[in-house]
């Protein structure tokens, strides 16, 4: 035995040495680690925790990697050596800028999301922000992803392509007619023109009404009033017809539409609709002071159409915004109904006479 060992010393020496290097590195990184989770968690409670954990868990691994490659250089012939120092270094490099790129990324979110919490506490208009805060990271990836990709032989030339300016615009040309480029084209241009932004609430297509939550590279996310997210890819939205609430002025006005009888007192009926609108607690008056000089009412009820069955009013009403507008239609459709019930206004619903024949001989039964 201690003559095996006396033999085979030097490579006894070199197992202990580069052992004792590993395990170093390994403890200097989990001191590291928890090091800088400490500090994050002091100045950003919540985030980037699990981007030191993965930072972490690749120096390990490169660590381990580079080792083992170090510990077979005693076991493999000379002329591999050469081999086995360059794997050597590329799993160094590789280890190296994965680390870098995390660092880089988990940085720059950082900074937005504190950028984006200033302007919520300002409460200013941070969906910019939020865009162009996922927008850099996947920059930071994709930059990093290529550095990875370079070193390998099969990609270099690939890489080296598309990091040259033609290259980017062959890469962008080639994508122009996908989908993924259309999103994120679709999301820039709602940056850049802002239709709307984060908070706004929309109404999409005639059909869909909701706040808008997050714009991504992807998609806009709108919460609906039955707090169900919906997703809607941006090249799609920027095709529809949107109406937005919050875009100037929030307040909104309601038509409150209700059909009388012919038989029934039109001015005893929009007197009703004018009392129960300008009672509501969440109505708001829309005069300028020359309308309220010159005695316009703050609510106007018209005749808009006289139907097959019945007289058609409508009165206007404003509201503070969609929300309180919303609300108070419904309760002013209730209000009205038991109004009108009370003093004989009656809203009459549609007739059909049907005449019924007998079969072959066209006269009606009897």
């Amino acid at each position: 035995m201690i003559d095996f060992i006396t033999k085979h010393k030097q490579m006894f020496e070199w197992l202990v040495i580069v052992m004792a290097a590993i395990t170093i590195l390994i403890l200097l990184t989990n001191l590291f680690g928890r090091w800088m989770i400490k500090k994050i968690k002091e100045k950003y409670p919540d985030e980037g925790i699990s981007a030191i954990h993965s930072i972490v868990k690749i120096l390990r691994m490169t660590w381990i990697i580079m080792g083992i490659i170090a510990i077979s250089l005693f076991f493999i012939n000379e002329e591999y050596h050469r081999d086995a120092i360059e794997k050597f270094y590329l799993a160094f490099y590789i280890g190296i800028i994965a680390v870098l790129t995390i660092i880089s990324a988990t940085g720059t979110n950082l900074w937005f999301r504190h950028s984006i919490k200033q302007k919520k506490i300002l409460e200013q208009d941070y969906t910019s922000q939020k865009f162009f805060r996922y927008l850099a990271v996947l920059g930071i990836y994709f930059i990093g992803a290529l550095l990875i990709l370079m070193v390998f032989p099969v990609f270099g030339g690939i890489v080296q392509t598309a990091l040259g300016g033609a290259g980017i615009v062959t890469v962008i040309t080639g994508l122009a007619s996908q989908e993924a480029l259309a999103n994120l084209v679709g999301g820039i241009f709602i940056i850049l023109f802002k239709p709307f932004k984060i908070g706004d609430l929309v109404k999409i297509d005639n059909s869909m009404v909701g706040k808008v939550t997050d714009i991504t590279l992807r998609h806009t996310i709108i919460q609906n009033y039955e707090n169900k997210m919906i997703v809607i890819p941006n090249s799609i939205i920027n095709k529809e017809k949107i109406v937005n609430y919050d875009l100037v002025d929030s307040t909104c006005c309601e038509w409150i539409e209700i059909g009388i009888s012919y038989n029934s007192d039109i001015d005893l009926a929009k007197r009703i609709m004018c009392e129960e609108c300008e009672s509501h607690p969440h109505i708001v008056d829309h005069r300028s002071q020359t309308d309220i000089d010159s005695g316009k009412p703050k609510v106007m009820v018209k005749v808009i159409n006289l139907g097959d069955s019945a007289i058609k009013l409508r009165a206007w009403v404003w509201a503070q915004n969609y929300e309180e507008a919303f609300s108070m239609r419904c309760d002013l459709f209730e209000s009205i109904k038991k109004r009108f019930d009370k003093e004989g206004v009656e809203i009459p619903f549609p007739h059909r006479t049907v005449v019924m024949k007998k079969e072959g001989y066209g006269q009606p039964l009897d």
